[in-house]
């Protein structure tokens, strides 16, 4: 039998059969070939036009790195409500003044210029002034339901999500009684909805974990949207959801809020930003 060989390009050979005819070994994977050469009889093979696939026009690594970028996928929203879901009407300056007195309430605030957190404050507070305390919270948070409004674009918002088989879940630090209103008087339900009856709240990421793990997903398949940096962003970065800040007023571009320390993953200025925001940034595939 006599041998002969093949020299690659780059000094490689391979050894040809031509004494008979059985396949010959060729110097491309046969899946590479078109199928009328892969089991050409070795007399043949010095008519094959090519050895060697051409370069292809594009680095095979720059065509891995188009194929494997996806979207993350998107499988759950939760909303705060007072403020997000709802016009803020609760005048909460005027109801820390109310629990704290004028004195107090000046000297909190200017050590702490994000906002004061009243529910944990009062929770060092002897049960006589807790007691006290929580009536005059629970007076201008019924005010507050007297006047409930839903926000703008929350409708339309929930009806975009419901189209997708997104899940919707809410995490307040208002009372039961304003969640089951909410349900009741706009007919949207959001499931589970986490009061403040619920406990640790929010900042605490419990009740957005407890929602993920309800829900049997992932909280980086989840978003926490709201208003609140100190409150919702924290929670959602604190459980290692997504977050979107609504800031209607532009508020949030304080130097007050800079010691949060606090980035959201997205900013809007309303609801109906999260819309777009959503399909352009996230799979939401059912």
């Amino acid at each position: 039998m006599i041998c002969f060989s093949l020299v690659n390009f780059n000094g490689s050979t391979w050894p040809l059969r031509t004494t008979d005819s059985s396949p010959v070994p060729s110097p491309l994977p046969p899946k590479y070939l078109p199928p009328k050469y892969r089991t050409m009889p070795s007399r043949l093979f010095k008519c094959i036009p090519f050895l060697h696939p051409k370069p292809h026009p594009f680095p095979l690594s720059h065509l891995t790195t188009m194929s494997t970028k996806t979207k993350t996928r998107l499988r759950g929203v939760v909303f705060d409500m007072d403020g997000t879901l709802t016009v803020p009407v609760i005048d909460f300056s005027s109801m820390y003044k109310a629990v704290l007195g004028e004195t107090e309430y000046r000297r909190i605030r200017q050590e702490n210029p994000s906002g004061i957190d009243i529910l944990h404050l009062i929770e060092s507070w002897s049960p006589d002034e807790q007691r006290k305390a929580n009536e005059i919270i629970l007076d201008f948070e019924r005010l507050g339901r007297e006047r409930l409004q839903i926000m703008p674009g929350a409708a339309e918002l929930c009806g975009f999500l419901d189209s997708k088989k997104i899940r919707r879940g809410l995490i307040t630090r208002n009372v039961k009684e304003a969640v089951d209103l909410y349900h009741q008087r706009f007919e949207i339900v959001f499931s589970p909805a986490l009061s403040r009856e619920f406990r640790p709240y929010k900042p605490d990421p419990a009740p957005l974990l407890h929602i993920c793990s309800t829900w049997d997903v992932q909280p980086n398949e989840v978003m926490m949207v709201g208003d609140s940096l100190k409150d919702d962003v924290a929670c959602g970065k604190r459980a290692g959801a997504f977050t979107c800040l609504l800031d209607e007023k532009g508020r949030y571009g304080s130097a007050d809020f800079t010691e949060l320390d606090l980035e959201p993953d997205f900013k809007v200025a309303s609801l109906a930003e999260v819309h777009s925001l959503l399909e352009t940034n996230f799979d939401l595939m059912p």
